[in-house]
């Protein structure tokens, strides 16, 4: 019986990477942003990104950046783009350049968001549903809150779209029968503190999603 795929985002170490492969991951973000506690930079990422079979996704998680830092992570071995702040127009240019998949992370409060994010998504090969962070929080996500998945029953993408955004063990079954995402993406959900992932927690939350 298949399930839906998850990712385990904001990887920093070898043991969570290789917990998050055997756990059944199909895609490992990496965060390139400094102010989360989850980044790392190219050069740190590159080891851990070898590492990552080639049958699991690569993902760079990337807000606003800047051509050299795009141009870095590709070097460094990443296979999807995920893209937070950016236009439609300037994710095609990077989707063309760079001839990977791209995904947009959009933040979501109100049904009008779900609207306004697939109108922005352009090229995206995927649509990343996060709930909108709080006002002048420095992270766009990964903040450990969720959005009221019931606007999707309404309100839903009329493209691919992934469920990120303050998931957990505990709620995670619930919010795939409830929309049956493509995907669905974990961070803070599976850390015991900002940043630190937990591997018990990455293998509860793998048997929660298969258990959907």
């Amino acid at each position: 019986m298949s399930h839906t795929p998850f990712k385990i985002c904001g990887v920093k170490t070898h043991d969570v990477l290789d917990a998050s492969v055997a756990a059944g991951a199909a895609h490992i973000g990496f965060n390139f942003f400094p102010p989360s506690p989850r980044a790392v930079d190219p050069a740190q990422a590159a080891p851990l990104i070898a590492r990552v079979p080639a049958h699991v996704g690569r993902v760079a998680v990337l807000v606003a950046p800047d051509d050299e830092l795009v141009a870095a992570v590709v070097a460094a071995g990443i296979t999807i783009l995920q893209f937070h702040d950016v236009s439609a127009q300037r994710l095609a240019e990077l989707k063309s350049r760079h001839n990977l998949p791209v995904w947009l992370a959009a933040g979501v409060r109100t049904r009008a968001d779900i609207a306004m994010a697939e109108r922005e998504a352009g090229p995206a090969d995927l649509l990343l549903l996060d709930a909108k962070a709080p006002n002048n929080a420095p992270l766009p996500g990964g903040n450990g809150l969720a959005f009221d998945w019931r606007l999707l029953i309404e309100g839903r993408p009329g493209r691919a779209f992934g469920l990120a955004g303050g998931l957990r063990i505990e709620t995670v079954a619930d919010a795939i029968r409830l929309v049956a995402p493509a995907l669905v993406d974990v961070a803070s959900g599976v850390e015991e503190g900002a940043g630190v992932k937990s591997v018990n927690k990455i293998m509860a939350f793998a048997s929660a999603v298969r258990a959907a």
